[in-house]
């Protein structure tokens, strides 16, 4: 079984916040250990008190474990740069969001223009908890969402956003060079890029 090789920070924030912040990111190194579901369901758990635009609540999760019989179904949705190094995860979490919600008083449903927004809020909670946990996260765009949704049973009113594998870190010299290089906290840009007084 490979370990983690040291890996060196060069985070910086421009303003003071908690480590927690700067020292999670996303590695693609994996072990190949399993995963158990209770250890992703406490991720999930974060997931689950994330801010919510009305309490709508809109975030969906699909867990697969690496064992699960939908497991290479779904690994076959992935971009093959992604199976590079996937594979060794210990479980992928496909993350999605409800488009309808009902009004605050009501039991009719109604389009949510938040859902995506309010969604993103909730895979950021389960990312920090999986590092607090001692977990690797890594979220993937690069997959072919509609087999990913077919694969998965996705209602039709729902969106699916990402998948995001989770297990614990490895050595960066079980990746190709090219993703070796990469494997790092990787930089921000600075907040005077991102943040404007009294207007964009």
């Amino acid at each position: 079984m490979s370990h983690p090789s040291p890996v060196i920070n060069s985070r910086k924030a421009d303003f003071p916040i908690d480590p927690q912040f700067t020292e999670r990111w996303s590695p693609r190194a994996y072990t190949g250990e399993p995963v158990s579901e209770t250890e992703v369901m406490s991720m999930l758990e974060a997931a689950r008190w994330a801010p919510s635009s009305n309490n709508a609540q809109p975030w969906r999760f699909a867990l697969v474990l690496r064992n699960d019989p939908q497991w290479d179904a779904l690994f076959a949705t992935l971009n093959p740069n992604n199976q590079i190094w996937a594979g060794k995860a210990g479980a992928i979490v496909a993350i999605a969001s409800s488009q309808l919600a009902a009004k605050v008083g009501s039991t009719e449903l109604a389009p949510n223009g938040m859902h995506a927004f309010d969604t993103g809020a909730a895979w950021a909670y389960m990312a920090m908890q999986a590092h607090l946990s001692g977990f690797a996260l890594h979220g993937i765009g690069g997959f072919n969402k509609e087999a990913g949704a077919q694969v998965l049973g996705l209602p039709a009113d729902h969106t699916l956003h990402m998948l995001a594998t989770v297990g614990k870190r490895g050595d960066a010299a079980t990746l190709p060079d090219a993703l070796r290089e990469r494997e790092a906290p990787n930089a921000r840009k600075p907040l005077s890029a991102l943040v404007k007084r009294g207007s964009f």
